[in-house]
């Protein structure tokens, strides 16, 4: 049975960093895309960040981009997002998912003003 546990959400101050991580269980994913979307109070799951299985690919939102890093560790079956600069649009529950398929249950990123 396929999990993926996503970890490191917390309430931060704007301008403030957290780095979230997803190990993902139940089969290998080294092979396949694993990204992260959020979903904020009121509004659909948006895509954040992929990245392909080597590492050589790499997508970001436009909103992001210069302030969140999103890499993996195949040996771990484990994605990260590391977040810098946050603000509190920013705020969501963050999802993981790998392959276009699976999902996480969601971690909740708190940016306050």
């Amino acid at each position: 049975q396929v999990q993926l546990v996503e970890s490191g959400g917390g309430l931060v101050q704007a301008g403030g960093s957290l780095r979230l991580s997803c190990a993902a269980s139940g089969r290998t994913f080294s092979n396949y895309v694993m990204g992260w979307f959020r979903q904020a109070p009121g509004e659909e799951r948006r895509f954040v960040a992929a990245i392909n299985w080597s590492g050589s690919r790499i997508s970001y939102v436009d909103s992001v981009k210069g302030r969140f890093t999103i890499s993996r560790d195949n040996a771990k079956n484990t994605v990260y997002l590391q977040m810098n600069s946050l603000k509190p649009e920013d705020t969501a529950v963050y999802y993981c998912n790998v392959a276009w398929h699976y999902w996480g249950q969601g971690t909740q990123v708190t940016v306050s003003a």
